[in-house]
């Protein structure tokens, strides 16, 4: 789609805020209106919108997109929104420790650890861990703790969890992220060690760093739209 429009407002909004663009309001694809939580979200939404050229760039609008999906996907139907990220639950990168690198090991101790025993002090849960990649059963108790954790959210939050967990493979960092418990810095760091550990022992390889770099950003963006909450 081209730019058709010259000027972008942020205007009130039923209980939050919304864009205009010429004066008209910004819809999501399911064409609801495009309200944000807050203020500050709208106002890095309409900068968004300021900074199209000529044509729309999705890519280049994130908080639009994660708001499109809070309002459109998450909204109507949380439950089933939020049921693959919970899934993570039961098979959370943080809990599968390598089987034969001691270095490698201790590494993931000092990176994980830390984030499983928030996570038990937080929602009163106790975790399985393995070494290796074979499935381990998490406890029930736990499963459902962290579903509950989720779905406790509220559609915005979910929203922004979901490419959280999905880039990291971690219920527990995305849910720490959430709740502003830990760093978003730290927590990306965390979700990252192997790759950059192994990056460390064998060189770097051009096309991993640039995906690794692809999901850096959209790590930073969904960090970034939950400040904005």
């Amino acid at each position: 789609m081209k730019r058709f429009w010259k000027e972008v407002a942020v205007v009130a909004e039923g209980d939050g805020w919304g864009i205009a663009l010429d004066g008209r309001p910004v819809r999501t694809p399911q064409r609801a209106p495009l309200a944000a939580a807050s203020l500050a979200l709208a106002e890095a939404i309409a900068g968004e919108w300021r900074d199209v050229g000529e044509t729309i760039d999705p890519a280049a609008m994130p908080m639009t997109g994660l708001a499109n999906a809070a309002i459109d996907l998450a909204a109507p139907d949380l439950a089933a929104f939020a049921a693959p990220v919970a899934a993570y639950a039961e098979s959370d990168l943080l809990c599968y420790r390598d089987a034969r690198d001691a270095a490698l090991q201790a590494e993931q101790a000092a990176a994980w650890n830390p984030l499983l025993a928030w996570a038990e002090a937080r929602y009163g849960i106790e975790f399985a861990l393995t070494q290796g990649v074979l499935p381990i059963d998490q406890p029930e108790a736990t499963v459902a703790a962290l579903r509950d954790a989720v779905l406790a959210q509220d559609h915005w939050r979910v929203a922004a969890l979901t490419p959280l967990v999905t880039i990291g493979g971690s219920l527990v960092a995305g849910l720490a992220l959430v709740e502003d418990a830990f760093d978003a810095n730290m927590l990306w760091e965390a979700v990252s060690l192997d790759e950059l550990y192994q990056e460390r022992r064998w060189g770097a390889d051009s096309e991993a760093q640039k995906a690794r770099a692809a999901k850096q950003r959209d790590w930073d963006n969904a960090a970034r739209f939950l400040v904005l909450l």
